[in-house]
């Protein structure tokens, strides 16, 4: 007589929201592993966890590549991972090996395009220059020129990507006043008559923005798009924001345009590597404004990409359609 069939194996690569918990406990016939902590996994443990398993969920932070791949085994069915981006995924090894992948695209575009306009705003009105004023001392009377920066009202916005953030980042920016929206990819967007976006090649976008943004993918072609020749094609009273991905930026050169006055100001909600170690030269710079990946940080939005995560974890281990499943 044979005996039940083992329990499926899941690993949880982080301590995750409850709301992601909550659905795993709840789908009762898994053996489920987490590596209880606020902290990524170290790569000896990540190796040792996913042994054997049938599912794991993972973060953005966390290299699935052959290695991790081989370890894991043949058991292996579905990888969910807690974010929008994929490139921390050995795609083609997981496509070749038929591994069904989940990822939690939409749940995050209102919070990173929120934080995406707070961050412009903030480079922009050197907000942080102005915090700093005011507890050194700095601030002594009104002056007409102290601490002045630039504004959105009648400004040319540039906008690299007009993607799911891209647009809910237009749709914030236009009621500032933006007197145009330009915006640059792969082909124009339908949805652009929404905001009077205009396409346009990158060097013009470059040559009449006053504000850059960049919201598009991380991709063999845009790796180290924005570089030397990207900043001196811009104004330089224009001021850069990067809420996408830290590799899309070549840092040097990026510290080379600010420093050098080739570009006014630039707002970094993503960096490499990640954490941008202390001492960086981009650190030392007042007209550069650094967050820490923060773009999803609402508690709603990481409860919801948790859930999804674990939603997609268990719709691939019982064969059914996924919620948000990355077509490979």
């Amino acid at each position: 007589m044979q005996g039940a069939p083992r329990p499926m194996k899941v690993f949880v690569t982080r301590r995750i929201p409850q709301e992601g918990i909550r659905v795993l406990s709840n789908a009762g016939a898994f053996e489920v592993s987490v590596w209880e902590s606020d902290e990524p996994v170290p790569r000896a443990e990540l190796l040792k966890g996913v042994a054997g398993v049938d599912g794991m969920l993972c973060l953005l932070t966390d290299r699935i590549d052959t290695e991790v791949l081989n370890a894991a085994g043949a058991e292996l069915k579905v990888i969910s991972t807690m974010s929008v981006g994929f490139d921390h995924l050995a795609i083609e090894e997981i496509k070749k090996r038929g591994i069904r992948v989940g990822y939690t695209p939409d749940v995050l575009t209102d919070a990173t395009a929120e934080l995406t306009v707070a961050l412009l705003l903030a480079t922009a009105r050197r907000l942080l220059e102005g915090v700093q004023e005011v507890k050194s001392g700095g601030w002594s009377s009104w002056k007409p020129l102290w601490m002045c920066g630039y504004g959105l009202n009648g400004s040319t916005v540039g906008i690299i990507g007009l993607g799911r953030i891209g647009m809910a980042i237009a749709r914030r920016l236009k009621p500032f006043g933006v007197n145009k929206l330009l915006y640059t990819g792969r082909a124009p967007k339908p949805q652009a008559v929404e905001v009077e976006g205009e396409y346009v090649i990158l060097d013009k976008l470059l040559s009449e923005s006053d504000f850059v943004v960049v919201a598009c993918s991380l991709t063999p072609e845009t790796q180290g798009l924005c570089d030397k020749a990207f900043f001196a094609k811009m104004k330089r009273t224009a001021v850069f924001v990067n809420t996408s991905r830290g590799a899309l930026v070549n840092q040097e050169d990026l510290y080379e345009a600010l420093s050098s006055g080739q570009i006014a100001a630039a707002g970094l909600d993503v960096t490499t590597p990640e954490p941008l170690p202390t001492d960086h030269p981009l650190l030392t710079l007042k007209n550069c404004v650094v967050l820490p990946h923060i773009g999803s940080a609402t508690y709603s939005t990481r409860g919801t990409m948790a859930e999804l995560a674990a939603t997609n974890l268990l719709a691939g281990l019982t064969g059914k359609a996924m919620p948000s499943e990355l077509a490979l």
